[in-house]
C-alpha cells in the first residue's frame, strides 16, 4: 500500500475528533456533570437568598405600615423616594404621587421651607433631632410636627440622602400629659400604700403603747392624790394661822398636820410628776412621729432610742415568750425621718417575731448594731427556720408573702426597702450558716457623725 493510500486510511471522518481516547471524553462528562450540579445549589442557594429578602422586604414593609410616626425617604437634594403610610393619611397624598416631590413643599409655609433647607440641608444632609416644624395636614391646616433627620449612606460611605421622621406636637403632648398623670396617680397610690403600713404597723403596737403610757401616767396620777391630800392639810395649817391662833396651836397643828413632812416630801412629788409627764409627752411625740402622714422632713435622731423604743412598743403587745437581746452602742447619730425609721424597725422585728414562731422554739432576736467608716450595720438575726432559698431573693418585692391570705399584705419589707433607700442606706437579706434569717440595715451617719456615736 502506498504512503498516499495510508493517509488516506487514517483521515478524520467530518465531526471526529483526532487523537482523543474514551478517557478523555469520559473525564469531560463528569466536568460537566458537575458543572451541572454546581448551577443546580447555586441556584437552590439564590432562591433561599431571594426568599430572605422577601421576608426582609416583607418585614420592612409592615414595620414602616404599622409606624404611628411619619417616615420619609429622601435623596441628596430632597426628592421624596419612599414615604409611609402615616405619612399618606397625614398629607392625604399617596406615596406614587409622593415620590418625585421635594420634601419642602410638604411644610405649611415658605418660611417653614426655608428654615428646614437650612436646618437639614445647610451644610450637607446631618443629623438633626426634635425640629418642629408646622407641615400641611390634609385638611390644609398648619401641623406643627416634631421632626428628626438622620442622614443615610451606601456601602463605600458616599451620602445618599437622608431619612425624616416626625410626630405631631399635639400627639406628644397629649401622651407626656397621659405620662404625667400616670405618674402623679402613681406617686399618690405608692402615698397610699405606705401611709395604709404604717398605720397597719401602728395597730399592731396600739397595745403596747398603751401598757407604756399607763406606767408614767399612772406615777402622775398617785403624785397628783397624794398632793391633793397634803394641799388639803397645808390649807387646814394656814387656816389656822389666818384666823389668829396662838403660838401653841399653830405648832400643835403643825405637828398634826405633819407639816414639815409634807414640806419635805413636795418636791420629790413635784419631780416625779414632771417627771412622769415628760416621759407621757414623749411616748406621744414619738406616737405621733410614727403615725404622721408625711416624714419627709429631715433631722437629726439617735437611733438607739429608736430601736429601743420600737422594741418596748412590740414587746408590750400579745408576743408572749417572744425575746429580744439588744448589743447596741449608747448611741448612734443619723440624719433622716425617724418616724420612717422606726417603720423599718417595727417591720423588720414583726417579720422576726413571725418567721421565729415557726422554728418549734421560744422566739427570740438578737439586735446588734457595729459602726463602720460613716456608716452603721444594724444585724437582726432571729432563730427561726430561715428563708426559703427559692424565695429569698423576691422577700422585698411588693405583694410578695408567705403567710396565709389576711395575714400580710407583702408590702411592709417593700415599703421598708423603699425607705432605707431614700435614706442612701441598703437593706440585705441572708441565711446565715448557724441557722435562722439574717436581715441587716446599714445606713450613714449622720450629726455629729462617729465621734457622737
Amino acid at each position: 500500500m502506498s504512503p498516499q493510500d495510508d493517509a488516506l486510511r487514517h483521515t478524520a471522518h467530518p465531526g471526529e475528533i483526532v487523537g482523543v481516547s474514551e478517557d478523555v471524553w469520559m473525564e469531560v462528562i463528569d466536568k460537566m456533570d458537575q458543572v451541572y450540579s454546581d448551577l443546580l445549589q447555586y441556584e437552590v442557594a439564590l432562591e433561599q437568598k431571594n426568599a430572605k429578602l422577601e421576608e426582609s422586604q416583607q418585614f420592612i414593609l409592615s414595620v414602616l405600615t404599622s409606624m404611628s410616626d411619619v417616615m420619609l425617604v429622601c435623596d441628596r437634594n430632597g426628592t421624596i423616594q419612599d414615604a409611609n403610610r402615616s405619612l399618606e393619611d397625614f398629607c392625604g397624598r399617596s406615596a406614587d404621587e409622593l415620590r418625585g416631590r421635594s420634601i419642602f413643599d410638604l411644610f405649611a409655609d415658605p418660611l417653614a421651607a426655608q428654615e428646614a433647607r437650612r436646618q437639614f440641608f445647610g451644610q450637607g444632609p446631618k443629623e438633626v433631632h426634635d425640629c418642629e416644624l408646622p407641615l400641611r395636614a390634609r385638611d390644609g391646616s398648619a401641623v406643627p410636627v416634631s421632626l428628626n433627620c438622620t442622614p443615610r449612606f451606601s456601602a463605600v460611605g458616599k451620602s445618599l440622602g437622608m431619612v425624616v421622621t416626625g410626630r405631631p406636637v399635639g400627639e406628644l403632648r397629649r401622651a407626656y400629659q397621659a405620662l404625667h398623670e400616670a405618674h402623679e396617680d402613681l406617686k399618690r397610690t405608692q402615698q397610699q400604700l405606705l401611709h395604709t403600713e404604717k398605720m397597719a404597723s401602728l395597730g399592731r403596737l396600739v397595745a403596747g403603747v398603751a401598757h407604756e403610757l399607763n406606767n408614767p401616767i399612772s406615777f402622775v396620777l398617785g403624785n397628783v392624790h397624794a398632793l391633793q391630800r397634803y394641799a388639803g392639810r397645808l390649807a387646814g395649817y394656814l387656816e389656822t394661822i389666818h384666823r389668829g391662833a396662838g403660838a401653841e396651836e399653830i405648832d400643835a397643828a403643825r405637828r398634826t398636820l405633819r407639816i414639815d413632812r409634807i414640806l419635805a416630801d413636795l418636791p420629790s412629788l413635784i419631780e416625779g410628776t414632771i417627771e412622769g409627764a415628760e416621759r407621757t409627752r414623749a411616748i406621744v411625740d414619738g406616737l405621733k412621729r410614727f403615725s404622721a402622714m408625711d416624714r419627709d422632713e429631715v433631722e437629726d435622731f439617735d437611733l438607739v432610742e429608736v430601736i429601743e423604743r420600737t422594741v418596748r412598743w412590740v414587746c408590750k403587745t400579745a408576743r408572749e415568750g417572744f425575746r429580744i437581746e439588744l448589743a447596741l452602742p449608747p448611741r448612734i447619730a443619723l440624719r433622716g425621718s425617724p418616724g420612717r425609721i422606726q417603720q423599718v424597725v417595727t417591720n423588720l422585728i414583726e417579720n422576726a417575731w413571725d418567721a421565729a414562731a415557726q422554728g418549734g422554739r421560744p422566739p427570740t432576736l438578737r439586735i446588734s448594731a457595729t459602726l463602720e467608716a460613716q456608716q452603721v450595720k444594724v444585724c437582726f438575726r432571729d432563730n427561726g427556720p430561715g428563708i426559703p432559698a427559692e424565695v429569698i431573693g423576691r422577700i422585698f418585692d411588693p405583694f410578695f408573702t408567705t403567710k396565709p391570705v389576711g395575714k400580710g399584705t407583702g408590702l411592709g419589707l417593700s415599703i421598708s426597702y423603699g425607705i432605707v433607700e431614700r435614706h442612701g442606706g441598703t437593706l440585705t437579706a441572708e441565711n446565715p450558716p448557724a441557722g435562722g434569717a439574717l436581715l441587716v440595715l446599714t445606713l450613714p451617719l449622720g450629726g455629729g457623725g462617729p465621734a457622737a456615736a
